[in-house]
């Protein structure tokens, strides 16, 4: 196994319209009963802070929410997007190097865990950074369960399967999202409750041609590392990305990508 998911987890720079489509409301709901005014809140993760940004209104002006990101080009990007919000503050910083001066009282993370090959870590430096009785909430995926009816074109289910080796390769968990249950009992976290947050697009929705087509963003973004990690060939990434279109285009009916929120107390 290569020891190497922090750089593989890098998100490229160029298109962030993945992450720019994402809001408080479409991609983390069930965060929002949650949220209080006044709240002191960290995203760990953060990207251009689109579901930061809605966290920060939630709160109101009375609270405060960081978002932290590795990636400088998204922080930059976020902050010009979100410079409305004087209540948000994102900042490019290392998770684990990161050190604020006071705790929260949340501590989120979305789509974040499945990046990593040392899960159990970021959780336990979460709970340092907690005030006590403070929550924390993971929202990840069960990528291994990704639903596509009809079947999708070979060469997209292959390069999905290349998608899903070089992530393992790295040591990520590709079932997350099932098993950060076992991993807050075991650090000692409190009250664990699992909740279910599958994404289901259906082609009666205006937005199915978009979101089913995250895999061709991923073939194109993510794409060209898993040809430099020996994972795909470049015909066949190239491939993957013409018939998937086509295939959302005129054959797709459904896809259902498998999401849970894990949340505790300490």
């Amino acid at each position: 196994m290569n020891n190497n998911a922090t750089e593989r987890a890098k998100m490229p720079t160029g298109d962030s319209s993945v992450l720019d489509s994402r809001s408080l409301t479409n991609s983390y709901a069930t965060l929002i009963p949650v949220l209080q005014k006044g709240m002191r809140v960290l995203d760990v993760g953060c990207g251009t802070g689109a579901i930061s940004a809605g966290i920060a209104a939630a709160v109101g002006s009375t609270g405060t929410v960081v978002g932290i990101d590795s990636s400088a080009h998204l922080i930059a990007k976020g902050k010009d997007d979100h410079a409305d919000l004087p209540q948000l503050t994102l900042i490019e910083a290392d998770l684990f190097t990161y050190d604020p001066a006071e705790k929260f009282d949340l501590i989120v993370s979305a789509r974040v865990l499945q990046w990593l090959s040392n899960p159990a870590a970021a959780l336990l430096k979460f709970k340092s950074l907690l005030k006590p009785g403070g929550i924390i909430s993971i929202l990840d995926y069960n990528h291994t369960q990704l639903q596509w009816t009809p079947a999708p074109p070979v060469s997209m289910q292959q390069f999905y399967q290349s998608f899903l080796d070089w992530r393992a390769d790295a040591g990520m968990d590709n079932n997350m999202a099932d098993h950060l249950p076992g991993i807050f009992e075991q650090l000692g976290f409190h009250n664990i409750t699992t909740i279910p947050a599958d994404e289901v697009y259906k082609k009666s929705t205006h937005s199915f041609v978009e979101k089913a087509g995250i895999w061709t963003k991923v073939a194109e973004l993510r794409g060209p590392q898993m040809v430099t990690s020996g994972f795909i060939t470049e015909a066949a990434r190239l491939t993957a990305i013409t018939e998937y279109n086509a295939w959302v285009q005129e054959g797709a009916e459904e896809m259902v990508m498998k999401l849970k929120e894990v949340r505790a107390t300490v």
